[in-house]
């Protein structure tokens, strides 16, 4: 990968700098420093530190030192270890499945809306199965938004429908099918045991045999969510972290238009 940016960090910030062989930095370039946390389940004693020490070492940290240990209970212990990572990935031939739409922002959607649809479109959302959190759903939905983006409730040209947190899919297909929706939002924040994936492919397969899934742009988000990861599920779409109602709604109604939604 080139661009400016890179071209200017590799010639005037530090000519060391090699992305493919593109390791941590800390203070200088290259020094690969990291900090890791975890716990382990044994007593906080010396020998709890080392096997905290040894784990960091065999997975390719280089004099590790555990800077932190402090007793969760009388059998577990949580550990912060410093040390440098050994090993180097190859920058320059990365490739990620991203979301191509360039983000528009609210006005300029449902401007978009208007010129390319005609008519309000549906959105319906909710934290699926047993996920109880609505952080997620309701930094997409709801009015105020989250960070300076407004939820999509505000646009003028979107009827939304945020129906919580733990909702069956079943009833999520239902309520979609009753408001004649053409967006469904789904939100999972509870990763344990992959129980996401679950809840999510849970969904994709009602939907298949109900024979529904042609009908939505479906797109899913949370901690833990990539596009890659929600196209392989069978979703339209997948937005992590750092992404918001203007992303989602941006590929919903552009996704609309290419699937020739009307």
């Amino acid at each position: 990968m080139s661009s400016g940016l890179y071209d200017m960090s590799a010639k005037d910030f530090d000519k060391t700098l090699d992305l493919s062989l593109l390791k941590p930095y800390g203070d200088t370039m290259n020094d690969g420093k990291v900090q890791l946390s975890f716990t382990l389940p044994v007593p906080n004693d010396e020998r709890g530190m080392e096997a905290a020490r040894l784990l960091s070492k065999q997975m390719g940290v280089s004099e590790p030192n555990v800077a932190y240990a402090r007793a969760l209970d009388k059998a577990f212990t949580f550990y912060v270890v410093y040390g440098s990572c050994t090993h180097t990935v190859d920058y320059t031939k990365i490739q990620v499945q991203t979301v191509q739409d360039e983000t528009m922002e609210m006005e300029e959607v449902d401007a978009y809306i208007r010129e390319h649809i005609g008519r309000k479109i549906v959105v319906v959302g909710a934290s699926t199965g047993t996920d109880a959190h609505t952080v997620g759903i309701d930094a997409i939905m709801n009015r105020k938004g989250f960070a300076g983006h407004y939820g999509l409730e505000r646009y003028e040209m979107i009827e939304g429908y945020n129906l919580g947190s733990q909702v069956l899919n079943e009833d999520f297909l239902r309520k979609a099918e009753e408001v004649h929706a053409d967006v469904l939002l789904v939100s999972q924040t509870v990763t344990q045991k992959n129980i996401h994936i679950q809840n999510l492919t849970e969904l994709i397969e009602l939907a298949e045999a109900e024979g529904v899934r042609g009908k939505y742009v479906m797109i899913c988000g949370g901690a833990r969510i990539t596009h890659e990861l929600a196209k392989e599920l069978g979703f339209d779409a997948g937005f992590g972290p750092g992404k918001f109602a203007n992303d989602v709604a941006t590929f919903a109604v552009k996704e609309m238009v290419r699937r020739g939604m009307k």
